[in-house]
């Protein structure tokens, strides 16, 4: 075993020394050593519960023959430090979860290690940690949260909120209506309610074959998640004692389930969901640390080649809890392998043992040959309640029976039942919505691309992201004067003032990685455009990057970033910008001339943080397109 370099022979006496002052006995020094890395963090929602998780899987691990350690990263709520500088770290803690899960793991070189991340951040450092040490690994998530349910019924969310902050600006809230939403809108424990980052993140682990099917949409507060905890641990374990028989070679470390084309599969389902354009840095980033070369014209590609069929807030109605009763991921790949055969590459390998194929065909509860599991699984629904503590809900929303029931038409006749919108959502109305519209066919997509768009031109050289999902077919192709920002605070401050009129194209720049520094989220401007109705009548373009939550014609990850001498940084007040999605094109109206003057003139802006970990950060931090990863080579 790996963990025998601190454990045997007579020169590690010390090392077991200090191994029994933390309990451990004989019998416990012979069994593989066992990492829990939990993210425990009482501030961030979706944390605040994973002490619990993360004993629960001690427990767990114990039981099925390891010895099992304890130990956390760091996390960071985006919500709670969006608006303010506090936003500039999000990104780089991305980073230093990385350093700490290498660090921890082969500082007391583990046997393996089982992750419990939920937010944006910590996913993706996680596996970018994970794939340095290359020891078997599994990811299981502190699950999502229930959307909240206002007194008179209506469904709200974080999104929610901000968009009555522009709201209750211009009149269209009184106060005591958004006090209430402020209050309902996060009812529980767990990572918010819609598409954004976090569930994206943990959606698309799943795919890319390191977490258990259920892990991304499983809502953290219902008693299933102990099931699937458990049988996390359990497997953790016997990965381990099967890398020990076998070696390497088989499937069983994460650099061989992260492969180019699992990495594919968890793109095409990013692009299936329309989830957010923030897993387009962080699948570059976890891409570099796996060995695996990838960039964004191979992610243009597998867009224009994937079908729209699972549109989750913000770009519709539809929560987490929704797609779980409607399947969940496996239901989405499902569909995905029978409407578009050759798309996925379903002879992957995975942490269950199987390959994808073996899974969609075990968890899609569409399919003829779901196991009990996965409809015992998604026949779970939210409680409705605020406050329900994590891993404590029984709630059914059916009969493991009645789900099978719902979607067990063939797939033809499913396709015309929800393009129909017929008998079948009247017929299982106790849902609330219909299943076959939540997670659509493939013939009965929004779009036959998928939700995000890479744009090129000749402000993004390098590229440019847009969550396609997001935006009203009105804004697809839109052109309109630029009215510049140098910040996402001058941005709130502009738009909040009234400077932003119907038609505008509003541009926030030195907001990259090194300008930001950081590449914060602009969930604020974002919600301010939408709550004061100019969504569907003004775009927006960042070198920086939006939050998951974010809709609307809202461009981000412009590369190369103003700070590191990009054409965005060029742009006066008033050029001309042509946005066209569907031509994957975005341009200033500037000649090459008019722009090579302008870049004579052009100066670098002086670094905002000149000492601390963000001075650091400038030094080495690359544009979006590459990840937003450090280039160690710079030090």
């Amino acid at each position: 075993m790996r963990s025998d370099r601190v454990k045997k022979g007579i020169e590690r006496a010390p090392h077991r020394s200090l191994l029994r002052a933390t309990g451990l006995t004989d019998a416990d020094l012979k069994k593989p050593l066992i990492a829990v890395c939990s993210s425990h963090v009482d501030i961030i929602p979706g944390h605040v519960h994973l002490d619990k998780v993360a004993n629960y899987v001690k427990e767990c691990v114990r039981e099925a023959g390891g010895t099992p350690f304890i130990f956390n990263t760091m996390g960071i709520c985006d919500g709670i430090a969006m608006g303010h500088a506090g936003m500039k770290y999000s990104l780089p803690s991305r980073e230093i979860i990385a350093d700490t899960v290498e660090a921890m793991l082969e500082a007391h070189c583990f046997d393996g290690v089982i992750c419990i991340p939920n937010c944006d951040k910590i996913v993706p450092g996680m596996l970018m940690g994970v794939m340095r040490v290359n020891i078997p690994a599994i990811f299981v998530s502190g699950g999502p949260m229930e959307a909240g349910r206002m007194p008179d019924g209506r469904v709200v969310d974080l999104i929610s909120v901000f968009a009555g902050v522009g709201a209750l600006k211009v009149g269209k809230l009184t106060q005591k209506q958004f006090g209430d939403i402020e209050k309902y809108a996060c009812p529980s424990c767990g990572s918010c309610s819609g598409m954004f980052t976090a569930n994206s993140m943990n959606c698309l682990t799943e795919a890319l074959g390191m977490a258990l099917p259920g892990n991304g949409t499983l809502l953290a507060v219902s008693a299933e998640r102990k099931k699937l905890y458990r049988r996390a641990a359990h497997r953790i374990v016997e990965m381990v004692r099967q890398f020990e028989r076998k070696g390497e070679g088989h499937g069983l470390l994460p650099r061989e389930i992260c492969t180019r084309e699992s990495i594919d599969n968890s793109m095409i389902l990013d692009m299936a969901m329309g989830g957010s354009t923030n897993t387009l840095l962080h699948i570059l980033a976890i891409a570099r640390d796996a060995g695996v070369e990838y960039d964004m014209r191979r992610i243009n590609e597998l867009s224009q080649a994937t079908p729209n069929i699972c549109k989750v807030s913000p770009s519709s109605g539809y929560h987490m809890e929704d797609v779980h009763q409607a399947g969940g991921i496996h239901a989405i790949l499902g569909e995905l392998a029978r409407g578009r055969k050759g798309l996925l590459h379903l002879d992957c390998p995975t942490v269950t043992g199987k390959t994808l194929g073996k899974n969609i065909a075990e968890w899609d509860i569409r399919g003829k040959k779901a196991c009990a599991e996965a409809l015992e699984m998604m026949a779970v629904g939210p409680t409705g309640k605020i406050h329900t503590p994590a891993m404590s809900a029984k709630t059914k929303a059916a009969t493991s029976r009645r789900v099978k029931d719902r979607l067990s038409a063939p797939s033809t006749q499913r396709s015309a039942l929800s393009t129909q919108h017929s008998a079948l959502s009247t017929q299982h109305s106790s849902l609330g919505f219909d299943p076959l519209d939540c997670i659509r066919t493939c013939g009965n997509a929004y779009s036959q691309q998928g939700g995000l768009t890479i744009l090129y031109g000749n402000i993004a050289e390098h590229g440019a992201v847009v969550k396609t999902a997001g935006v009203k077919p009105n804004m697809l192709v839109h052109t309109g004067p630029a009215v510049i920002f140098e910040s996402q605070e001058e941005a709130c401050e502009g738009i909040l003032g009234g400077r932003i009129k119907p038609g505008d194209v509003v541009v926030i720049r030195n907001e990259g990685p090194r300008g930001g520094p950081g590449m914060q989220e602009m969930l604020s401007p974002t919600s301010y455009i939408k709550g004061m109705g100019l969504d569907d009548k003004c775009a927006l373009i960042t070198d920086g990057r939006f939050s998951g939550g974010t809709a609307g014609a809202c461009i981000g990850h412009v590369s190369p970033e103003a700070a590191a001498g990009g054409a965005i940084g060029l742009l006066r007040e008033g050029d001309i910008i042509e946005i066209d999605i569907p031509g994957h094109t975005l341009n200033a109206r500037l000649g090459e001339q008019e722009l090579a003057e302008r870049r004579k003139a052009w100066r670098k802006p002086e670094p905002r943080f000149k000492t601390g970990y963000l001075a650091r950060y400038i030094r080495m931090a690359t544009s979006a397109n590459t990840g937003a990863v450090l280039d160690t080579r710079q030090e």
